[in-house]
């Protein structure tokens, strides 16, 4: 091993002067050959704890990565500072892995870069057996545990393997996200002493944290993106069809973005993904599939257009902002039903019970996290284990002027009432039953009428309801128990509210007034934009009799009259019209903008 002093290294082949905190103690770690844990948060400077000590080592450097697409880019990175390193995967032909391996016997490397099911290919664990390496690095650690959120059972065959590379090499497991309870399986898992385990803490100081309800996620999306046009950012969605329909909406009006989902070729992957690392495209909309192991640091914003299935996976997608340490912002779109997205994979996905009780239980903690009314931060980090004791003072609900009014009556309503019902039932049927519903979910359990709760709160509508029964869980008052069909119970805090032992303070509900694209002021019409608008009413009749349709399902009249008074001359005005969507500008789009030039040019 060299002796060259590891400060020397981070200066001429990465180029910094100091080490990020915990960078230097997990190298020393792995320089005595020790079995080791860094837990640092995205854009913490994993990499460095053993590319460096690659440099040092006189064997080479096995890196563990469940990201293929992605180790070409890792690779060549690697090789532009100075570092030679290779990867062995399938986009790599029979003759140029001949010939790597080659390199790799004659000591031409210093890293190979290798997928898990690599490892399980007896010939190939054969020539790796061959090799001196003296550090293998399990890179995005948490899929070994079975308690995290990417859990992936196969790779937990490749334990056994390490053990039989021969040497004594030093072992690191690397990973962002990681509770108490994935931190003690992993340290089982690798072997790692509490002594051996670096946890850096989950704090991103440049990160502002922002969860936005009741708003329409796409107008938010092109209001942000046009205010923001001069920044970079990444969008995540849930499926593949919303970042289909989201990407080709925004480069419909003029916001140039790319997109990225497993559903695409491996060839428009790459160009998607290239166009927004060399800032072709400022926008990236993309599935959970994008980002892990991009190293872009000008990402200034990471909005999920829907919430993600556990808090695990958000804080590792919001880690792509901000990497430079500049400021940036992290903001969650909620929508109740996206929940029950995340459900539906769940109840579709493979795995045993317990792991389905386990992602079950992820996606309440998710929603409780986006319903609170504490430190966005705080609440956060304390999930991941940290005590903190001190707000972060720029999330939104840090920044949330409304005032503070007491609840505890309405939440003694909703608490006796969850006893009432003995308990049994989930937070739609408890939320029916504070409402007096009368549907038939209602009707089979007669007792729930005659409940002295029943109706006690029916001057608030169901949405109300079940968004105040979120805010109890999301502070602890209810939880839920179950998998699939979870029921409500009432806590121990609950009971000390029920009892009038504790109170309990909410924000003040906000007036929202969804704006319109324009007032009934701007809808008044002059004479001339009139015999304009009974032009576009005569070609949506004669269109609506050739389709055998009603008129207004092709365009309704406020429609009509916007595109009478606005006059749209390109096809991004024509879709900023009210009421015109993709799918009918592409059927109607030439038919009214025909009638709106020659009537502009008589």
């Amino acid at each position: 091993m060299q002796t060259v002093n590891p400060q020397t290294i981070l200066k001429e082949k990465f180029g910094y002067d100091n080490f990020r905190a915990g960078q230097l103690d997990v190298i020393n770690k792995v320089l005595a050959h020790k079995h080791a844990l860094a837990i640092m948060p995205t854009g913490g400077g994993k990499s460095i704890t053993y590319q460096l000590p690659a440099m040092m080592f006189d064997g080479i450097t096995l890196v563990i990565s469940p990201l293929i697409s992605l180790m070409k880019d890792q690779v060549d990175g690697l090789n532009t500072t100075g570092i030679p390193a290779t990867f062995l995967n399938s986009t790599v032909d029979g003759q140029e892995q001949a010939q790597r391996m080659s390199d790799l016997r004659h000591g031409v490397y210093k890293m190979l870069y290798v997928a898990p099911e690599r490892l399980e290919v007896p010939s190939f664990f054969s020539f790796v057996q061959s090799l001196n390496i003296e550090l293998i690095a399990v890179d995005e650690a948490h899929v070994l545990s079975q308690w995290g959120h990417d859990f992936r059972p196969s790779y937990l065959n490749i334990l056994p393997l390490l053990e039989q590379i021969p040497g004594h090499h030093a072992l690191l497991g690397l990973t962002a996200t990681a509770t108490e309870r994935v931190r003690e399986n992993l340290q089982q898992l690798l072997q790692v002493t509490d002594e051996n385990t670096v946890l850096t803490g989950f704090a991103r100081d440049n990160l502002a944290l922002k969860i936005i309800h009741n708003q329409d996620k796409r107008k938010y999306v092109v209001e942000y993106l046009r205010k923001n046009s001069d920044q970079t950012g990444i969008i995540y969605a849930a499926t593949r069809k919303q970042v289909d329909e989201l990407t080709t909406y925004l480069n419909k009006i003029g916001i140039k973005a790319a997109r990225y989902h497993a559903g695409l070729s491996e060839k428009e992957r790459q160009s998607q993904q290239e166009d927004f690392l060399y800032d072709e495209s400022p926008v990236i909309v993309a599935t959970n599939a994008f980002g892990m192991g991009i190293n872009k640091p000008n990402v200034r914003y990471v909005i999920h257009y829907s919430v993600p299935g556990n808090i695990e996976a958000y804080y590792q997608e919001i880690g792509r902002a901000g990497r430079d340490g500049l400021p940036a912002e992290a903001i969650l779109l909620y929508a109740p039903q996206d929940m029950h997205l995340q459900e539906f994979f769940v109840q579709k996905s493979e795995g045993s019970e317990e792991h389905k009780q386990n992602e079950y239980d992820k996606i309440r903690e998710m929603n409780a996290f986006a319903n609170t009314q504490t430190c966005l931060v705080r609440y956060l980090l304390q999930y991941f284990g940290e005590t903190v004791t001190k707000d972060c003072g720029h999330c939104s609900n840090c920044l949330d002027t409304r005032e503070w009014v007491n609840v505890t009556v309405d939440a003694q309503k909703v608490l006796a009432n969850v006893i009432r019902m003995n308990q049994r039932f989930g937070k739609t049927m408890v939320a029916k039953v504070l409402k007096g519903s009368n549907d038939a979910s209602i009707r089979k359990y007669e007792f729930l009428r005659e409940l002295p709760t029943f109706g006690l709160m029916k001057e608030r509508t169901l949405k109300e309801l079940t968004r105040f029964i979120d805010y109890l869980t999301a502070e602890g008052y209810l939880q839920f128990e179950g998998a699939e069909f979870p029921v409500l119970k009432v806590t121990s805090s609950g009971a000390e509210v029920l009892k009038g032992q504790k109170t309990i303070q909410k924000r003040l509900e906000k007036i929202r007034i969804v704006s319109q694209s324009m007032n009934s002021d701007d809808l008044k019409l002059s004479d001339n934009d009139n015999r304009l608008f009974a032009k576009l009413k005569e070609k949506r009749l004669a269109l609506a009799r050739e389709a055998g349709l009603p008129p207004f399902l092709i365009f309704s009249d406020k429609t009509l009259l916007a595109m009478a008074k606005l006059k749209p001359q390109t096809d991004v005005a024509f879709l900023s019209i009210p009421g015109v969507g993709e799918k009918k500008f592409e059927i109607y789009h030439q038919d009214f903008a025909k009638v709106i030039n020659e009537f502009i040019v008589i």
